[in-house]
């Protein structure tokens, strides 16, 4: 009986920390955000290493946040399908160099508490802004990437950037709350 305890102590443990947590991209600015989302190991090298592959750019329309309930907002790689406004259909995954795999959202090595998300964290974006409905870029070059503090191994992105003008913005950060990681990625 003990064991038993203890193996679902250590399952119940497994699932509260695979993935390092829910990511919400919160796109406040009047633009579409259009990015890849991408979760890697920091333990240690970059891999395992997950990336949106369909859509290989999501898109979270402009003025799109928690505050109306339009935000984007991914508790894992397999419960966003059937949760987000914004679903990834694939995910692209890497555990080396090489050239990797599409797995489906709902592949078993990549559902919580899986290895794959047990070792990854939400970690960076690679994004375009778009004027809303259109392939027409925003000014100011508001596009680029921004990567989690701590990340510096696997990118050379800072956690937030600001246009030339200071007119746009965007950051990527963690909060913890009750034990849960919460990744943000904000567009201003």
């Amino acid at each position: 009986m003990k064991k038993v305890l203890t193996l679902l102590g250590l399952a119940i443990f497994s699932f509260g920390f695979s993935q390092g947590g829910t990511l919400i991209v919160n796109n406040y600015s009047a633009y579409d955000f259009k990015g890849f989302i991408i979760a890697n190991n920091f333990a240690g090298g970059c891999y395992p290493y997950i990336n949106s592959n369909n859509p290989d750019m999501v898109t979270v329309p402009a003025n799109s946040h928690i505050g109306n309930g339009n935000a984007l907002i991914y508790p894992n790689y397999r419960d966003q399908y059937t949760s987000s406004l914004y679903p990834m259909t694939e995910w692209h995954v890497s555990t080396s160099s090489s050239p990797g795999i599409v797995r489906l959202w709902n592949h078993p090595a990549i559902m919580p508490g899986g290895v794959i998300s047990n070792n990854t964290k939400w970690a960076t974006t690679k994004f375009v802004m778009y004027y809303p409905g259109t392939t027409t870029l925003a000014p100011d070059n508001f596009n680029g990437a921004i990567t989690l503090a701590g990340n510096s191994s696997c990118y050379t992105a800072s956690d937030n950037m600001t246009t030339s003008t200071g007119n746009n913005s965007a950051e990527i950060f963690t909060l913890t709350t009750g034990g849960t990681n919460y990744t943000y990625i904000q567009l201003y």
